[in-house]
C-alpha cells in the first residue's frame, strides 16, 4: 500500500498517478500512525479521488518525534570516509563496529518539493545525502532483529542534508559544535513523496538508491550492501530509547556525497533522490537570507586542531 499525507489529507495510491482520499480524523499520517495505526488507511472509504501531480503532496510524517540518522552504512561510504581520513593523516580511526547514530531535530523535515534552504550561518559547505528512511509503526522497545518487522509502518525516501563545516567542527573536538545541530537546520531533513509499507518489499531489502544533482548522478548503490540491515537497526537502536509511531530512522547513504569531491550544494541546485519501488524526492535549494553576518566578528568560527577519539562519527 502507498499512502501520501497530502493538503486535503491521508490518501492511498490505487493505481500510478491516482489518488483515492481517504475518509479519516487525521491531518497525516503522523498523526495516524500515532492513532490506530497504518492498517486503518487499508480500509478506510473513499472521499474523492484526484490525481496525484494536481494534489499538493506533503512530508508523510510531517513532525516525527525523533529522527535518527545512521551513518557509515554502506561499504562504498565507509571506504571513502576511511579515505578521506588516510588524505588527513588520521591513520588512528576506526570503523565503528555496531551502528553508529545521531538524534536530530523533528523540525528539521521538509515537504517533496519544498526548497532546501542554505542557513545563513553555515550556508557555504552544505552536502546531500540520499537515503532510504524508516518509518515507526507500533512502539519498539529493546525488541529483537526478528521482532522488528512488526514495528514497523513502511519506507519512505529521505535527503539527510548537512552543513559539512559544522559537522566537521564537531568531529574535530569543537565543544560549541555537534553532527547533530549540522544536521537538524529547518529544512534538512526532506521526506518522501510517500510511505509504502512493509508487504510491499522482501528481506534482504534490496532497492536501488540514486541521487541526482542538476540530472547528474552522484550516488548509486543497492540496498543489499548494507551493513546493517534494517531488521538489525530498528532493534538495536530500540536498545537506547523506545522508538515510537511516527519516528524515522535514516538507514545510510552510499558513495558519493560531495564532500568528498568539495562539490556543495549552491542556490538553484536541485537534488533528486531515486528509490526503486518508492519514487522520487526532489527538492531545490535556496539562498540563505542576506544582510547576515556570521558570528560576531561577522566569521565563522574556527575548528580545534584535533579530533577527541579515533573512531569515526557519521558522515
Amino acid at each position: 500500500m502507498r499512502l501520501y499525507s497530502t493538503a486535503l489529507g491521508i490518501a492511498r495510491e490505487e493505481s500510478p498517478g491516482e489518488l483515492s482520499l481517504l475518509d479519516l480524523p487525521f491531518p497525516d499520517l503522523g498523526a495516524l500512525l500515532r492513532g490506530p495505526g497504518v492498517d486503518a488507511a487499508r480500509a478506510a472509504p473513499v472521499v474523492r479521488r484526484a490525481a496525484l501531480d494536481e494534489v499538493q503532496v506533503h512530508a508523510p510524517v510531517p513532525r516525527p518525534g525523533k529522527i535518527l540518522i545512521v551513518g557509515l552504512n554502506y561499504p562504498s561510504h565507509a571506504e571513502e570516509a576511511m579515505e578521506m581520513f588516510a588524505a588527513m593523516g588520521r591513520s588512528d580511526i576506526a570503523l565503528p563496529a555496531e551502528p553508529n547514530f545521531q538524534l536530530v531535530a523533528g523540525s528539521a523535515v521538509t515537504a517533496p518539493g519544498d526548497d532546501i534552504r542554505l542557513p545563513a550561518g553555515a550556508a557555504d559547505q552544505v552536502d546531500y545525502e540520499g537515503e532510504v528512511a524508516v518509518v515507526i509503526g507500533r512502539p519498539a522497545s529493546a525488541v529483537s532483529a526478528a521482532e522488528a518487522a512488526s514495528h514497523l509502518a513502511g519506507l519512505t525516501i529521505a535527503n539527510d542534508v548537512s552543513a559539512r563545516d559544522i559537522q566537521q567542527r564537531a568531529m574535530s573536538g569543537d565543544p560549541t559544535a555537534s553532527i547533530g545541530v549540522a544536521k537538524s537546520f529547518d529544512t534538512f531533513k526532506p521526506l518522501g513523496p510517500c510511505l509504502v509499507t512493509p508487504d510491499e518489499f522482501t528481506a534482504p531489502l534490496d532497492l536501488r538508491l540514486r541521487t541526482r544533482v542538476n540530472g547528474e548522478v552522484r550516488q548509486d548503490d543497492r540496498t543489499s550492501s548494507f551493513v546493517h540491515g534494517v531488521a538489525e537497526l530498528v532493534s538495536y537502536l530500540s536498545h537506547y530509547q523506545t522508538l515510537e509511531p511516527g519516528d524515522v530512522i535514516l538507514t545510510g547513504t552510499p558513495r558519493g556525497a560531495g564532500v568528498f569531491s568539495g562539490r556543495h550544494l549552491r542556490p538553484g541546485d536541485v537534488v533528486e533522490v531515486e528509490v526503486e519501488h518508492i519514487g522520487t524526492l526532489r527538492n531545490r535549494v535556496s539562498a540563505a537570507p542576506e544582510g547576515y553576518r556570521r558570528g560576531r566578528s561577522g566569521t565563522s568560527a574556527r575548528p580545534a586542531s584535533s579530533a577527541t577519539d579515533n573512531t569515526a562519527n557519521a558522515v
